[in-house]
């Protein structure tokens, strides 16, 4: 049983500004912005969405299938997907493109400006769902426009059931696309922030979304999560935190646990809980694919979170 996650993959820069950018901005003369911010910490970590959901479910012994399109410089993420053990089949290289890169500036206050270069993530459509074998569930994660709308449309067409994860590939799309993306789905995930911008774009309530899929999952951070599946409305707990030190990449990794539950037929309530470790986990470290378990550390840390064994 093998989960294809289509989206992006990418090298986050991150970079951390001593001071505060408002100190250094005036607002009246930003029509005329030329700033410069010295950074002396620096790191480059490897990331993109389908990247990191791959990661994070590896972990937990899923078989994951990450599809993605890199550029030229994809070399050292090749190398550390090697040694993690992760399938790399579906990873396409695109000639005469850079892999999609993230360059994050964040100051004292956790105010953040950044820089996106798509690069090969445009190319997404190059890969076909089809391309894959022995594929039992998908997830759509943010990815280049064709690419989600091209392979969301494969999925259905081939009666494989998947996650609708739009994430900040949401303003790529109209109200009417993201209704058709929620009828060929067979789940959606949005933190809380997304979904409001789901009912602005759709004109759609939140119980009319959950009508169209047979569950509807929304992340509401250090408040925990909420799933709406089979009529009912369950609240799921965050899981106990040692240390929040990195939120980054926490989104994916709580995707991987729902990933994990629906592969093993977990109910809803084990299916959260799972996930919202998950994302317990990557907090706990900087960078998105930097945290480490066994398998029986993690039953431990659920047992102790959550009260019951896994």
């Amino acid at each position: 049983m093998s989960a294809l996650i289509c989206g992006s993959f990418a090298y986050d820069t991150i970079m951390v500004f001593h001071d505060r950018f408002k100190n250094h901005i005036i607002p009246s003369q930003v029509h005329i912005l030329s700033v410069s911010f010295l950074v002396p910490d620096l790191r480059r970590e490897f990331g993109g969405c389908a990247g990191n959901i791959a990661y994070n479910l590896h972990l937990l012994g899923g078989k994951a299938l990450p599809m993605g399109t890199v550029g030229n410089d994809f070399g050292p993420y090749t190398d550390w997907m090697d040694r993690c053990g992760i399938n790399r089949t579906h990873v396409k290289l695109i000639d005469k493109s850079y892999t999609a890169q993230a360059f994050i500036t964040t100051d004292l206050d956790d105010n953040q400006i950044t820089a996106f270069h798509p690069g090969a993530m445009n190319f997404a459509h190059a890969n076909r769902v089809s391309d894959a074998q022995g594929v039992s569930i998908g997830i759509i994660a943010p990815d280049g426009r064709d690419g989600m709308v091209e392979h969301a449309t494969q999925f259905h067409a081939a009666g494989i059931p998947f996650i609708f994860d739009p994430g900040q590939g949401m303003p790529m799309f109209s109200g009417d696309d993201l209704m058709t993306f929620m009828k060929q789905a067979t789940w959606a995930a949005f933190n809380d922030y997304e979904l409001q911008l789901m009912q602005q774009c759709t004109g759609k309530s939140l119980h009319e979304l959950a009508k169209l899929v047979d569950a509807l999952i929304v992340t509401h951070g250090v408040k925990g999560s909420s799933i709406y599946a089979d009529g009912k409305h369950l609240e799921i707990p965050v899981a106990k935190v040692d240390k929040v030190l990195d939120p980054t990449g926490c989104g994916d990794a709580y995707r991987a646990g729902l990933l994990y539950g629906l592969m093993n037929s977990l109910d809803w309530g084990t299916t959260g809980r799972v996930a919202a470790l998950m994302g317990a986990l990557k907090v706990e470290q900087a960078g998105t694919q930097n945290h480490s378990f066994t398998r029986d550390e993690f039953d431990a840390r659920f047992k102790e979170s959550f009260g019951y064994a896994l």
